[in-house]
């Protein structure tokens, strides 16, 4: 079975086609292609015990969620900045010139 991985943990994306080889009785999930492409040793491994590190599709994945042919698995950097601080940042930051525009027009009104 051809699966894709996408390799984003060093910065630069890295797609590779990767053949993964199923015994008769094996399932093919998601843990089951890192052991074999060589990322993982197992679920606790270091590597990828970090929670949301990778995905099919975009999606996260569970260790155990299945995979099928054409899939693409991708593996995720860590995030360096929270997504919610950056949005309340910019939110501050809109309001913040909101108040100031506000105080600037009631200061012309004045004179």
């Amino acid at each position: 079975m051809e699966i894709l991985i996408c390799d984003a943990r060093a910065g630069e994306s890295v797609l590779k086609p990767f053949q993964l080889k199923l015994a008769e009785f094996d399932i093919a999930t998601v843990g089951f292609a890192l052991i074999q492409a060589g990322i993982a040793r197992g679920p606790e491994d270091p590597v990828i015990a970090r929670k949301g590190c990778f995905g099919v599709f975009g999606k996260r994945k569970d260790w155990d969620s299945p995979i099928y042919a054409g899939d693409r698995l991708e593996l995720y950097s860590p995030l360096l900045i929270d997504p919610k601080l950056v949005r309340r940042k910019k939110a501050n930051q809109n309001q913040d010139a909101k108040f100031q525009a506000a105080a600037t027009e009631r200061k012309a009104r004045r004179l």
